[in-house]
């Protein structure tokens, strides 16, 4: 019985130390997230707007359909929640590209939105580079090897043709793709950067991912 009292103790001091630790992380999360709508709030003038007309639209369309069935009240609730869930939607969208405007055409903008990416990539940033701080970054992901570069397109396009060169005697047969951050035609703007990743084909398994990393 001691034995078995003295093992519950140290379990009921483990479980109170993870329950204040999930406490305080979670306290850390809401006062970042209230900051970055400070923030937000400050050069977005609209923000406030649009997120009280998207809560209010959801609203008024989930309760009017209500009225039609005569259940105004029961959805009610629905409406909120939908509300709340656009408006906190529309926000993390303005927000992404307020961020995204800011960092167009400063040194670094693409390994900042690489090193972002969402699902089984692996980034190495920096795999070639000038002194005026052009960069060629290694993307390995499904579709094979990505070649992001980013940079004054005059001095990134012999940059670029060398690193595929050299990636293309370790690869073998695997697909490599070369992009180029920027707004100029034939280049990739930032904000899509992404999403066009995201849309290659997938051409190699995760197996081969790491033949290759």
């Amino acid at each position: 019985m001691a034995a078995k009292s003295s093992k519950a103790k140290p379990d009921k001091a483990a479980r109170a130390e993870a329950k204040r630790e999930r406490k305080i992380a979670s306290k850390q999360r809401r006062k970042q997230i209230l900051q970055a709508f400070n923030m937000q709030r400050k050069q977005d003038k609209a923000l406030i707007p649009i997120m009280f007309g998207a809560f209010l639209l959801c609203v008024v369309v989930v309760v009017g359909i209500g009225l039609i069935f005569d259940v105004q009240w029961l959805v009610l609730p629905l409406g909120i929640l939908l509300g709340l869930l656009a408006a906190i939607f529309l926000f993390g969208r303005r927000m992404q590209s307020s961020a995204f405007s800011q960092a167009e055409g400063q040194p670094g903008a693409a390994a900042w939105v690489l090193d972002n990416l969402r699902g089984q990539w692996r980034v190495t940033q920096a795999v070639a580079g000038t002194t005026h701080l052009d960069a060629v970054h290694r993307v390995i992901g499904r579709p094979g090897v990505v070649l992001v570069a980013e940079g004054a397109p005059h001095r990134v396009r012999n940059l670029i043709a060398q690193e595929k060169k050299r990636t293309a005697r370790l690869s073998g047969n695997i697909p490599i793709y070369t992009i180029t951050v920027g707004e100029e035609e034939g280049q990739v703007p930032l904000r899509k950067l992404q999403t066009h990743l995201a849309k290659l084909p997938h051409n190699v398994t995760n197996k081969q991912m790491d033949v290759l990393e």
